[in-house]
């Protein structure tokens, strides 16, 4: 391996670095891949996206279980949880997912290493060992930096993955904890305490800000906290952790009004420390390549994601843009695509985003508040679930779809959905959007009949003109 030479040596196999690698080879480049994990997926597929996901929907159907059957003519005693065979379905679900990667990489001829990739220089990257040796050398002909973010930790909180945990403590805990509380009112503190919520924990959410999920559209955010409250979560917003002191029972929190004022404990079981998370771009010889970063961390790259020196490239968390798996692959396609002479593009305004508890929230485009800041005349058009038979039909009429829209043109410039099936139904949109839909046009296309896309279809509509069905 160390003397042949390769089109392309990706650094991560994340959901950005394996899809990039397994599209190249699909364009006839030589490729390697240079992976700090025993398995390949990076965060999302080992300790992030998948294994979140899998316990998401086991703590649903146990919160079904033994609360909302009973309207459906079903009976049954109170579920008991087998704590074991559902953290054992998370990793059977983690490792047939890692499996596959595995499996397309040799499908389609990818070499892989395992260690640390470190850029000698332009067209040499080195392998690392555990004990940091260089273990083999590769030459190459471009590189591509996928190496993703890792979690951002809090100033005077030592995160120990017992007591103070982060996202991925928060996935191998041995029990469900009787009082949890999350640092943190983002998509993953919200998605994690909400599994370990309906599960039986009693969790309280301590957030700087004065709203939870900055970034989604203001009346989602506040139909969304409602939403969560009513199934028993806790909020602390507008207030920081100070201090937090691991005790023989769990932990002790401090803390105090954002703005100032009296501080206050918080004793927890575990804590779920979640405020974010941060570039990866320590170790891997940006300074020794020449590779430079922006004001912000992030590996500044051009249209083409290539870095400031030519050759090496770099995609997903490590550059601008939202930190998300799916906008992590589109760049990993249209970076190697560009590279074999394509068209590649990835319109990062049109990147869908979701919160994936019950019910889920999605949105893609502008909101209202970023829309009324750049003096933008728009319509909205709304309509909730309660009004869509199917909806009904599942006993799922929590939320509603809302309708961002051009006043002078109807072209459609953002769409927001909190609902059960959010996360799927955002799709239509982003299709749409990317093709500058007018809401006019969702409205006039044909929506089968009984489904929640009907939701789509009429609040649109109400963008337009006037649904039909409020």
């Amino acid at each position: 391996m160390a003397n042949e030479t390769f089109d392309l040596v990706v650094i991560g196999a994340g959901p950005g670095g394996y899809v990039a690698a397994i599209r190249a080879a699909q364009l006839g480049m030589k490729v390697a891949v240079i992976e700090k994990r025993a398995t390949l997926g990076g965060t999302c597929l080992n300790v992030g996206c998948i294994p979140s996901k899998a316990l998401l929907q086991s703590s649903h159907l146990f919160e079904q279980a033994g609360h909302d059957l009973a309207v459906h003519g079903i009976q049954l005693a109170p579920p008991k949880l087998d704590f074991a065979q559902l953290m054992k379905r998370k990793a059977d679900v983690v490792e047939a997912t890692t499996k596959g990667v595995a499996f397309l990489f040799k499908k389609n001829k990818i070499a892989w290493f395992t260690g640390t990739g470190r850029i000698e220089k332009a067209g040499s990257v080195a392998v690392l060992g555990a004990d940091g040796a260089v273990t083999e050398t590769l030459s190459t002909r471009n590189v591509l930096i996928a190496s993703g973010s890792e979690v951002m930790p809090l100033p005077g909180v030592t995160v120990d993955e017992k007591k103070i945990v982060s996202s991925t403590g928060a996935l191998e805990l041995g029990e469900v904890p009787k009082r949890l509380v999350v640092v943190g009112g983002g998509i993953i503190g919200l998605e994690l305490g909400s599994v370990w919520r309906r599960l039986g924990a009693d969790v309280t959410v301590v957030e700087f800000l004065d709203r939870i999920v900055p970034g989604v559209d203001d009346e989602v955010t506040k139909h969304f906290q409602r939403a969560l409250a009513k199934q028993g979560l806790k909020f602390k917003l507008g207030s920081k952790v100070t201090k937090a002191e691991t005790t023989a029972s769990g932990v002790t929190l401090t803390i105090e009004p954002a703005k100032g004022g009296a501080a206050e404990t918080l004793e927890a079981d575990v804590v779920l420390v979640s405020i974010g998370r941060r570039p990866c771009v320590e170790g891997l010889g940006l300074d020794k390549a020449g590779v430079k970063l922006t004001a912000r961390g992030r590996i500044e790259v051009d249209a083409h994601f290539q870095t400031s020196v030519p050759g090496i490239y770099a995609i997903g968390d490590v550059i601008d843009g939202p930190m998300l798996a799916h906008k992590a692959s589109e760049d990993g396609v249209a970076c190697v695509e560009t590279l074999a002479g394509q068209k590649g593009h990835v319109n990062w305004d049109l990147v869908p985003s979701i919160i994936y508890t019950q019910p889920e929230v999605a949105w893609v485009g502008k909101t209202e508040e970023q829309l009324k800041a750049a003096g933008i005349a728009y319509k909205i058009g709304k309509y909730p679930f309660t009004a869509d038979p199917r909806s009904r039909a599942n006993g799922a009429t929590e939320g509603f779809v809302k309708v961002l829209a051009d006043k002078a043109t109807d072209q459609v410039l953002g769409v927001h959905i909190i609902g059960a099936e959010a996360g799927t139904m955002i799709a239509e949109a982003a299709l749409a959007m990317e093709f500058s839909a007018s809401a006019e046009d969702i409205g006039r296309v044909c929506h089968a009949h009984p489904t929640v896309n009907e939701a789509m279809k009429e609040a649109a509509l109400a963008a337009w003109d006037k649904p039909i069905h409020l």
